[in-house]
């Protein structure tokens, strides 16, 4: 059966790699990672492309991508997580799809990628306080980007997938 597609939008460490890939499996759906999907395209890492080409062109590419995913069906996309923060993504992903946001509070997104130097944010910044401020200044964004809001914290994946299947089959 061909289905809507579920756009995992949150910040960074809130389980969107993890429960997208539990998803794939569950609802026999696609998956599709976009920042993988640009490090792919663009030959280099989410690091290099802020580093070589700014935030700015890394953004466009984000809207770019979802652009191009929003006629497609049947998938889940796991965004990246700056994509809902600007406007015009917000618009296309609610197009595209059902916009879950998975949510965390600031300790359990420490403990899940204090050991991950691959993001381009935290470099220096692996703080409660920090992650803590990042995510009030972007909550009005996730939330206005979400159809519906998920918390991740001390669950298991197992759980939180039943938990978006019951909303996204509810809407």
């Amino acid at each position: 059966m061909e289905r809507k597609n579920i756009l995992l939008i949150g910040f960074m460490g809130t389980g969107k790699s993890t429960v997208s890939a539990r998803l794939k499996k569950e609802l026999d759906m696609k998956e599709v990672d976009t920042d993988m999907l640009i490090e792919k395209r663009q030959g280099m890492t989410i690091s290099d492309i802020f580093a070589q080409k700014g935030e700015e062109a890394f953004r466009n590419m984000e809207t770019e991508l979802l652009k191009e995913l929003k006629s497609e069906r049947n998938l889940i996309i796991s965004c990246g997580g700056g994509m809902a923060l600007r406007d015009e993504n917000a618009a296309v992903m609610k197009e595209a799809g059902t916009v879950v946001w998975l949510t965390a509070e600031p300790e359990t997104i420490l403990e899940r990628v204090k050991h991950d130097d691959s993001r381009p944010l935290l470099r220096g910044n692996k703080n409660v306080e920090f992650i803590g401020n990042l995510l009030e200044q972007r909550y009005s964004k996730y939330k206005a980007a979400a159809d519906v809001a998920v918390a991740t914290d001390c669950r298991t994946v197992k759980d939180i997938c039943g938990e978006i299947i019951r909303k996204v089959c509810e809407k």
